[in-house]
């Protein structure tokens, strides 16, 4: 309800048709519970899930153990997706969640998944075009 006003409010359609996906490890504290380990990033704890709206809003949200592959978890959040995502038609990834993934999504759902790679030259982070908003909602 408050993020259909707010898109309204910026002259946007209450639903939107594009979005961001992107994972963050986080370490576990001490509490018993469930933790993996993610390999890429050398983590032992969990992973969040984020879709966010071009304008940086949550839309969805999956907390898995690290260990779940990005792609995995993707078909989770997706499955799930609320009633405000029904006029989606984008989805902007990066690198992780290519494959067999982006033909899965074509053929179960009316939008394409856009993965966004980064440059072979890049030494150090990068900035993806349109992927950055859902890193700025992650910090």
């Amino acid at each position: 309800m408050l993020r259909s006003w707010l898109r309204e409010r910026c002259d946007r359609h209450k639903h939107p048709t594009a979005a961001c996906l992107d994972s963050q490890s986080a370490k576990c504290t001490s509490v018993p519970g469930q933790c993996g380990f993610d390999v890429g990033k050398k983590v032992n704890g969990r992973k969040r899930y984020i879709l966010v709206n071009t304008l940086g809003l949550l839309l969805m949200v999956v907390v898995t153990v690290a260990s779940v592959q990005d792609r995995d978890a993707a078909r989770l959040l997706l499955h799930h997706l609320p009633g405000s995502c029904k006029k989606l038609k984008k989805i902007w990834v990066d690198g992780g969640y290519s494959g067999r993934l982006v033909d899965w999504i074509a053929e179960q759902f009316k939008f394409c998944l856009a993965v966004m790679l980064h440059s072979r030259e890049a030494k150090k982070f990068v900035l993806l075009p349109r992927c950055w908003r859902v890193e700025r909602t992650f910090s």
